[in-house]
């Protein structure tokens, strides 16, 4: 597993960024590690964001320049990786593989490049957290929704599908979403600090129990 990070979540910035940016980027993975910590220690209602503000030393609004709520900054390691899907899919070829094929390929890129240590703990304790906080677990379904949105619109503008809302494209996204969620809660469920590699491993396996949906051509819409 590549111990690269994702843009959106450095545990280090990049030398190409300016010192400004990278200030921004390590106060944004301060909030995001002391949080998830916190949260962790004494309950996700048991540490306010006041507490969290204090221990990172910053204000409460620069805690709101980069989140939104104390449940957007918990969920912040699982968002990373699937902002980082949508990258993927923007950029990535699409060559010969189906469109499932296609969009398991985006997300085990994602994975790959975001999937450091810090990261790996980050998302452990951010899926544990929500297994028993059901603000978490909401705000989770609403980024769900969001992601896949944006990236059925992403599929129908570099795939030409025969229309935004195509059933193949939807089903595909939902059976990507689901071999996701079943691998991560079983990666989650084990003892200890799993690795990144056995949540890739995990994921390769319910992609391998598939039934595979049909290609869909790449070329242009109908008339």
């Amino acid at each position: 597993m590549s111990t690269a990070t994702s843009p959106s979540s450095p545990s280090s910035p990049r030398p190409s960024l300016s010192l400004r940016e990278r200030k921004k980027l390590l106060t944004r993975q301060r909030l995001v590690t002391t949080a998830l910590e916190l949260f962790t220690e004494h309950g996700f209602d048991g540490a306010t964001l006041h507490d969290l503000c204090e221990a990172v030393e910053v204000s409460e609004r620069t805690f709101f320049r980069n989140f939104t709520s104390k449940e957007d900054v918990a969920l912040a390691p699982g968002r990373d990786l699937w902002t980082a899907c949508l990258g993927e899919l923007e950029t990535r070829s699409p060559g010969d593989s189906t469109l499932l094929g296609f969009l398991q390929e985006g997300l085990l890129a994602a994975l790959d490049r975001t999937g450091d240590e810090g990261w790996t703990r980050q998302l452990l304790l951010s899926q544990r957290l929500a297994e028993r906080t059901p603000s978490m677990d909401a705000q989770a379904r609403h980024f769900c929704d969001r992601t896949t949105r944006s990236a059925m619109a992403i599929l129908y503008r570099r795939l030409e599908l025969p229309a935004p809302d195509d059933l193949g494209a939807r089903l595909a996204l939902d059976m990507l979403v689901a071999s996701f969620n079943q691998a991560l809660g079983d990666w989650g469920a084990q003892a200890g600090t799993p690795g990144a590699d056995d949540l890739a491993r995990r994921l390769r396996a319910a992609f391998a129990v598939l039934p595979g949906l049909p290609g869909i051509a790449y070329g242009p819409r109908p008339a």
